[in-house]
C-alpha cells in the first residue's frame, strides 16, 4: 500500500452536495456533456470572466478554525462600561445552545408559510408581548434592525402621519446616542426634513414641527421626567418618539404611561452578545391607531381551518413588497433570531427575575456613585439607572491609563467620563473601579467603606418615575424558569417549524443553502462576541484583520474597488448604495439628478429604497421574454437624461435569466449621465463566472445571508454590504463615533460602524474555506441543480422564462396560472407541498400565479428528485381535478395542509383517503413532518387583530368555538 501524506479534506466537497456519479446523471438529463458546456449555454460570453478569482488557497475546516483562533487573539476582551446602547450580557446557556447555536432555529426561513412556522411565530409573539408590556404601548412589531434605524423609522412614520403637510422640522434631543443622530441625519436629508437638535428643557416647540424624539434614560445617564414635555408637544400636534432602554423599563415608569406615541430601542440587553455591534433585535411599539403605518413585521393571532388557535404574519399589505414606492419603509428583513432569544430571555427569567437583574444593575451603580463621591468625585446625574457621569478635568488622562491597566473601558468625551454598568458587573468590579479612581487621587480602597455603603443603598429614581404597573403577567413568562422547563419549551416550539434540518427550502431569490457548522462556531467565541463596538481600536485587531480580508475578497469577487460592511440588511444595502450615488451626483453639482429607472419585474424593495433615498421612480417595461425592454429603457434614459440618477437592475434578472443585453443596458445609462445600481440578490449565479463590475455596474449590495452563507434565522439576521467602483469610494458610509470616514462619506446607515459585525465571520469562513475554485464550482452547481429541476419539471409545468439557449440561471419560474380555471390557486400548491414535507418555493413573485424555484448548490441529487417527485405528484393531483376524478372543492390541494389531528381524528368525510392526505408518496412515510395547524385564516386574523399573547382563560374568538392550547404544548 502506498501511503498518502498530502491529503487534505476540501470544504467545497462538504458544501457542494452532488457527487461525481450524481453530476454525470444530472448532466445527461440536462443534455450536456459537462458543466462548462452548460455554463457556456447559460452565461453570455461577453460577460464571462477571463481569469479565475484571485483569492487565497482554500483552507480546511480544521485549519481555518486554528487560523481564526490566532486572529481572534488579537481582540482584547476588556470589561466595557462604555454603554451608549451596548452592554455586556449573560446569555443563558439553555438559550445559547438550543437557539443561537441550533440549526433547527437559525436555518428557518421567514414565516410566510405560517402552517409550518408556528413555533417561531409563537416565540415572536412572545417578543411582541414583552415589548408591549415593558413599554406600556398598545402594539409592537416583531423586531427591526437596530436601535438607530428603528429611531429613523419612527421619524419617518411621524413624517408620513403629519397632518400639517408644511411641517418639516423634527426635534432631536442632543441627549440621543450619537450614532442615532447620525442615522437621523442620513434619513432626513432626502426629504428635506430639518433636524432641530437641542435640549428638551429649553427648546421652543413650533407649529412647523411634526415630531420629536428623546432618549430614556438619556445619553449622559440622567433619567429625565418628560411628562410635561410630552404634553406640550401634543398641544402643538407634535408626536413624540422615545428611545428607551428595555432593561431600565423594569424599574422606570414606561413611556406609554406618560405620553409617548412611539417607543423604540434595542433588546440587546436581554441576553444578546454585543458582538462588536450586532446583530441585535430592535423593537418598535406604538399606539394601535398607527398599526397600518408601523414598519416591519407584525405577528398576529388567527384561527386555522379547524377553528383552532393559530398565528401568522398580520397586515402584510403594509409591507414594502406590496406598496413599493408608496411604502413607508423599505425594510425587508428583521432580526427574528435575536428577537426570539430576547423573548426567551424574558420567559426564562420572568418578571421577578428581570426585576432582580435590573435592581442589581441599579444597586451596583448607586454603590459605585456613593463610593466615588466619598473619594471626593462629584457625580453629575441626579436620577439615573445604570450610568454615572463625572467631569474629571485634568484627571481624565491618568484615570484613562489606570482603567486600561485594569482592562476596563469607560466612555470618554473630553474631560467628561461616563460609566455604564451591566448585568455582568460584580461587586468586585465596583471595588476595582473604586480602587483605581482612588489611586488617581493618591488614595486607596481603604478610604471608602464599601460594605457600609452597600448596606444603606437607596434608589435615585424619583417616586414619580418608578414603575408601579405590572408587566409580563402572561403564563408564558411565568412557567419556564427551571432549565428543564425552558429546554422543553424551546424544543416544543422548534418541532413545529420546518427548517433546512428537515428538507430543502427551494425559495427563488432567497438562496437557502448550507450554513456550515464550522462557519457558525466562532460567532459565540468570547473574543468576538464580547467586544463593544466602540472599544479602542488597539483592542480590536482581530476584527480589523477580518474586515480587511473580507473587504479584499468581496472586492475581488465583485470586481469593485472597495466595500462598506456597515449595512446590516439587504434592503439597507440598497438604500446605502443609492445614497452613495446621490452623494456622488450632489458633489458634482448635479443635485437635480433624482430619477431612478426600475424594471417592472424588480423586487419591491427596489422602488421602496429609491423612494426612501428621495428619488422619483420611472418604470421600465419588460418584453414578453421577461427581459428589460431595451428600446423603452433607451427612450426613458434619453427623455430624463438631465435628471437621471441611476438604473436599479437585478442580475441575473428577477426572472432567473442572464439577459444578453446587460452591457448595452449599462452603457445606455452611463451615456445619459446615470449610475448603475445592481441588486446583488442573485449573486449565487455570478460568483467566479461574471461580476457586477464586468457587466458595467457602479455599485451593488450583497446579501450575505444568501450567497455568502449567513443563515436566514427565521427572518433575520442578514447583512447587505455594498461594493462600489473607484469613483464612489469616497462616499461610502462613515460613523459619528468611530472614524471610518472615506473623505466625503455619507453619515451612518446603521447604528454600529461595521453593522452586525459578529456574523461577518460566517461569510469570511465560507470564502476562506471554499477558495476561488470552490466558490466558482458552487456557482456552476447552483446553475446545474436549477437546470436539472427545470428539465425534470418542464413536461409538467410551463417554465415561464429562459435564456436564448433554453437555460435558466440558478432559479426558474413555473407558471401555474392555467390551473385557476379548475379552481386551483398557486397557494393550494404551496400548502400541499407541506404534506410532502417541503416548504413552498417563492409564491407569486415576480409574476402572480407562479412559483420561483432555487435549489442552490448544497442540495444533493436525491433531494432534488424528492422535490421534483412531489411537484409531479401534485401536478397529477391537479389533473385529477381537471378531469373530474377529484372534487373541485374537496380535494387534497384545497384542504392542505393536513395535520396529524385531522388525519387521525374520528371523523373523515373527504372523498380521498387519509393515506392520500398524509402520505402521498412512499418516501413521506419514512420521515413525516407534520404541520402543527391547518390552513390559517388570514382574513380573520386581520379583521380581529391581536398582536400579543392572548390570556389563556379569558380569550374568546367571536365567530366560533376555538381550542386555545397552552403555548408550547
Amino acid at each position: 500500500m502506498q501511503l498518502n501524506t498530502d491529503y487534505q479534506e476540501k470544504f467545497q466537497f462538504r458544501h457542494i452536495a452532488p457527487n461525481e456519479a450524481d453530476t454525470a446523471e444530472m448532466l445527461k438529463t440536462v443534455g450536456v456533456n459537462s458543466i462548462d458546456e452548460l455554463i457556456e449555454q447559460t452565461i453570455p460570453a461577453p460577460i464571462r470572466l477571463k481569469q479565475p478569482l484571485n483569492l487565497p488557497p482554500a483552507k480546511s475546516e480544521f485549519d481555518y478554525l486554528n487560523t481564526l483562533k490566532q486572529t481572534a487573539s488579537r481582540n482584547k476582551v476588556f470589561k466595557s462600561y462604555i454603554g451608549q446602547g451596548y452592554y455586556d450580557v449573560i446569555v443563558p446557556g439553555v438559550i445559547q445552545r438550543n437557539i443561537l447555536e441550533n440549526p433547527g432555529w437559525y436555518t428557518q426561513y421567514t414565516p410566510y408559510q405560517a402552517e409550518i412556522a408556528q413555533g417561531r411565530l409563537q416565540a415572536l409573539l412572545n417578543f411582541q408581548t414583552m415589548v408591549i408590556d415593558l413599554t406600556g404601548m398598545e402594539i409592537a412589531n416583531a423586531s427591526l434592525l437596530d436601535e438607530g434605524t428603528a429611531a429613523a423609522e419612527a421619524m419617518f412614520m411621524q413624517y408620513s402621519l403629519r397632518k400639517n403637510q408644511k411641517a418639516t422640522k423634527f426635534f432631536v434631543s442632543d441627549e440621543l446616542f450619537a450614532q442615532t443622530i447620525d442615522i437621523l441625519k442620513t434619513r432626513s436629508e432626502p426629504f428635506g426634513i430639518e433636524l432641530v437638535i437641542g435640549s428638551h428643557e429649553n427648546v421652543e416647540l413650533s407649529d412647523d414641527m411634526f415630531g420629536a424624539i428623546v432618549q430614556y434614560p438619556a445619553k449622559n445617564g440622567e433619567v429625565y421626567d418628560y411628562k410635561d414635555f410630552a404634553a406640550k408637544a401634543h398641544e402643538k400636534g407634535i408626536k413624540l418618539t422615545v428611545v428607551a432602554d428595555l432593561m431600565s423599563l423594569v424599574l422606570l415608569t414606561p413611556p406609554g404611561e406618560w405620553g409617548a406615541d412611539i417607543v423604540v430601542g434595542t433588546s440587546q440587553r436581554f441576553g444578546i452578545p454585543m458582538g462588536f455591534g450586532g446583530p441585535h433585535a430592535a423593537f418598535f411599539a406604538t399606539k394601535e391607531e398607527y398599526k397600518r403605518s408601523m414598519p416591519g413585521r407584525i405577528i398576529g393571532v388567527t384561527i386555522d381551518s379547524a377553528n383552532n388557535y393559530a398565528l401568522r404574519m398580520a397586515l402584510q399589505t403594509r409591507e414594502q413588497h406590496i406598496r413599493r414606492d408608496k411604502a413607508t419603509s423599505n425594510i425587508c428583513t428583521a432580526q427574528a433570531l435575536l428577537a426570539i432569544m430576547a423573548g426567551m430571555y424574558a420567559a426564562y427569567h420572568g418578571p421577578k427575575g428581570l426585576k432582580l437583574i435590573a435592581e442589581r444593575i441599579h444597586g451596583l451603580t448607586v454603590l459605585l456613585s456613593n463610593s466615588l463621591e466619598e473619594l471626593g468625585y462629584k457625580q453629575l446625574n441626579t436620577a439615573y439607572f445604570d450610568t454615572l457621569q463625572f467631569d474629571l478635568g485634568e484627571l481624565v488622562g491618568p484615570l484613562h491609563g489606570e482603567a486600561l491597566n485594569n482592562e476596563m473601558n469607560l466612555n470618554y468625551n473630553g474631560s467628561i467620563v461616563t460609566i455604564s454598568l451591566d448585568e455582568t458587573t460584580s461587586p468586585e468590579d465596583v471595588k476595582t473601579i473604586v480602587r483605581f479612581f482612588a489611586k488617581v487621587k493618591g488614595k486607596n480602597l481603604n478610604d471608602v467603606n464599601i460594605d457600609e455603603l452597600k448596606s444603606n443603598l437607596q434608589t435615585t429614581i424619583p417616586a414619580a418615575l418608578q414603575r408601579t404597573s405590572a408587566y409580563l403577567t402572561h403564563p408564558v413568562f411565568n412557567s419556564h424558569h427551571s432549565e428543564h422547563e425552558m429546554l422543553r419549551y424551546i424544543k416544543s416550539l422548534e418541532t413545529k417549524d420546518l427548517s433546512l434540518c428537515h428538507s430543502m427550502i427551494a425559495l427563488g431569490s432567497c438562496t437557502m443553502k448550507l450554513n456550515a457548522t464550522t462557519e457558525m462556531v466562532p460567532v459565540t467565541w468570547a473574543e468576538f462576541s464580547r467586544i463593544h463596538p466602540f472599544a479602542p481600536v488597539d483592542q480590536t485587531g482581530g476584527y480589523m484583520q477580518l474586515f480587511a480580508e473580507l473587504d479584499a475578497w468581496l472586492s475581488e469577487i465583485t470586481g469593485f474597488a472597495a466595500m462598506s460592511l456597515q449595512p446590516n440588511a439587504g434592503a439597507q444595502g440598497e438604500y446605502a448604495g443609492l445614497m452613495v450615488i446621490r452623494a456622488y451626483h450632489n458633489d458634482r453639482g448635479d443635485t437635480h439628478r433624482n430619477i431612478a429607472l426600475i424594471p417592472s419585474s424588480a423586487h419591491g424593495t427596489n422602488p421602496a429604497s429609491a423612494a426612501m433615498a428621495g428619488m422619483k421612480i420611472v418604470v421600465v417595461k419588460c418584453d414578453d421574454n421577461g427581459n428589460i425592454d431595451v428600446a423603452d429603457l433607451k427612450a426613458k434614459a434619453e427623455q430624463y437624461k438631465n435628471e437621471l440618477s441611476c438604473l436599479m437592475v437585478t442580475y441575473p434578472s428577477t426572472h432567473g435569466v442572464f439577459e444578453e443585453s446587460i452591457i448595452e443596458v449599462c452603457e445606455i445609462i452611463h451615456a445619459n449621465g446615470g449610475q448603475v445600481y445592481m441588486d446583488g440578490a442573485n449573486m449565487n449565479a455570478q460568483v467566479g463566472l461574471t461580476s457586477p463590475a464586468t457587466i458595467g455596474a457602479d455599485v451593488c449590495h450583497l446579501n450575505l445571508h444568501k450567497t455568502f452563507c449567513i443563515p436566514h434565522g427565521g427572518g433575520g439576521p442578514g447583512m447587505g454590504p455594498i461594493g462600489v467602483a473607484k469613483h464612489l469610494v469616497p462616499y461610502l458610509p462613515g460613523h459619528a463615533v468611530v472614524d471610518i470616514d472615506k473623505g466625503k462619506s455619507i453619515p451612518a446607515v446603521s447604528a454600529a460602524p461595521w453593522g452586525s459585525a459578529s456574523i461577518l465571520i460566517i461569510s469570511h469562513a465560507y470564502i476562506a474555506m471554499m477558495g476561488g475554485e470552490g466558490l466558482t464550482s458552487a456557482t456552476k452547481y447552483a446553475i446545474l441543480n436549477a437546470n436539472y429541476i427545470k428539465t425534470r419539471l418542464k413536461a409538467h409545468y410551463p417554465v415561464l422564462y429562459t435564456g436564448s439557449k433554453g437555460r435558466c440561471a440558478h432559479e426558474m419560474i413555473l407558471d401555474c396560472r392555467a390551473f385557476k380555471a379548475y379552481g386551483i390557486e398557486v397557494t393550494d400548491i404551496a400548502k400541499r407541498l407541506m404534506d410532502y414535507g417541503f416548504h413552498a418555493p417563492t409564491v407569486s413573485f415576480p409574476v402572480a400565479g407562479t412559483v420561483m424555484i432555487e435549489p442552490t448548490e448544497s442540495e444533493p441529487k436525491h433531494e432534488l428528485d424528492r422535490f421534483c417527485d412531489a411537484m409531479i405528484a401534485i401536478r397529477n393531483e391537479i389533473k385529477d381535478v381537471e378531469s373530474g376524478v377529484s372534487d373541485k372543492t374537496d380535494n387534497p390541494l384545497k384542504n392542505a395542509p393536513h395535520t396529524a389531528a385531522v388525519v387521525t381524528g374520528n371523523d373523515w368525510e373527504h372523498p380521498y383517503t387519509r393515506q392520500k392526505a398524509a402520505f402521498p408518496l412512499p418516501y413521506v412515510a419514512a420521515y413525516k413532518f407534520w404541520p402543527s395547524v391547518g390552513r390559517v385564516n388570514d382574513t380573520y386574523g386581520d379583521r380581529t387583530l391581536i398582536c400579543s399573547c392572548p390570556p389563556l382563560t379569558e380569550y374568546e374568538f367571536e365567530e366560533s368555538e376555538v381550542t386555545t392550547p397552552e403555548f408550547g404544548t
